[in-house]
């Protein structure tokens, strides 16, 4: 392809992409940690973020993001929530005109309740913005395993531009112009696994694991239907792929955190031997307010944000959700 890319974030899912990236055009990412970029260089590895894995050879790793951004034609964002703003500023200062930004974050900013593409578009007003979400586990697909992905952009000519850019290989990437409800779906699902991950950490079987999963994508459903997704993108990779392969994987990070606190460890012990984010414990407080402001009713939520909060213990938690009241399978609860 014609295009370059710059990929900022060095953790194991933007280095995964960058991997991808690499085999259709040229691409460098940015990454903070300098022995990170120098491992990238010399040994086409990441062994902190995906140790194992080999990187594609043509891949070209900074740790200036000047020379990320600058000759960039596509600029990918794979860096937590709470440091997006202050990369993508950063950027801002090196990016040319209309080059589109495209998300991997799955996750809100916290004290503004905003997705991260509302955020590039307070930052950079006038880029395209989109998202690259689905079912997707770093490790089985740097490890060549099949998986399927979904690129979404409200301007369908650009998304499908740009689809070929991370199709690669076994990773299939779908398009969508449903922007909200993609984006939404890859940060509402991370609640979700964190209460599977507490049922499985108390012993929960795989009929209650079921049937927190089902509640929990009419759940999310709701409240992304509510903000403007459509109802169809929930049924599809952005929405239950996504909430199948959280809920279920050892590799998931917010099932472990949810895991762990089953067995009855804390939420700060947990989060201080975890070398990724977790953004579902983040975005817990702003999907509970996001809940209130469009009147949406969810249980599974409310219930996983007060055991992070410390105002509820597990098992509590979860004996509330098997006691509460039932009614038809199309109304909350």
């Amino acid at each position: 392809m014609n295009l370059k890319a710059g990929l900022l974030g060095g953790g194991s899912w933007g280095t995964t992409v960058a991997s991808l990236i690499a085999r259709n055009a040229p691409v460098k990412i940015w990454a903070r940690c300098a022995d990170t970029v120098n491992e990238i260089n010399d040994n086409h590895s990441n062994s902190k973020y995906l140790p194992g894995a080999t990187l594609n050879s043509k891949l070209v790793a900074t740790h200036c993001i000047e020379e990320a951004v600058s000759g960039c034609d596509v600029l990918v964002m794979g860096v937590p929530s709470q440091h997006f703003r202050s990369v993508l500023q950063q950027a801002s200062e090196h990016i040319r005109p209309w080059v589109p930004v495209i998300s991997l974050t799955k996750g809100l900013e916290a004290g503004t309740e905003l997705r991260m593409t509302e955020i590039i578009n307070e930052v950079l007003p006038g880029h395209p913005v989109g998202v690259l979400t689905g079912p997707n586990l770093a490790r089985e697909i740097i490890a060549g395993q099949a998986a399927a992905g979904v690129m979404a952009m409200e301007d369908e000519i650009i998304v499908r531009a740009l689809q070929e850019l991370f199709h690669s290989g076994l990773f299939r990437v779908y398009t969508n112009t449903d922007l909200v409800g993609c984006e939404l779906g890859g940060v509402l699902k991370n609640i979700i696994a964190i209460a599977v991950g507490m049922g499985d950490g108390q012993g929960a079987g795989d009929n209650t694991r079921s049937a927190l999963i089902t509640r929990g994508l009419a759940e999310i459903t709701r409240l992304g239907v509510a903000m403007g997704g459509r109802t169809e993108t929930f049924a599809g990779l952005a929405g239950m792929g996504d909430l199948i392969a959280t809920c279920t994987s050892p590799q998931s990070r917010n099932r472990h955190v949810g895991y762990e606190l089953g067995k009855g460890r804390s939420l700060d012990e947990v989060i201080s031997e975890m070398l990724m984010v977790a953004e579902g414990v983040k975005s817990a407080p702003t999907v509970v307010a996001l809940g209130k402001r469009y009147g949406v009713e969810m249980p599974i939520t409310g219930d996983v944000f007060s055991v992070l909060q410390g105002e509820r213990t597990p098992r509590q938690a979860f004996r509330g959700l098997l006691k509460s009241s039932v009614g038809s399978e199309s109304e909350p609860g």
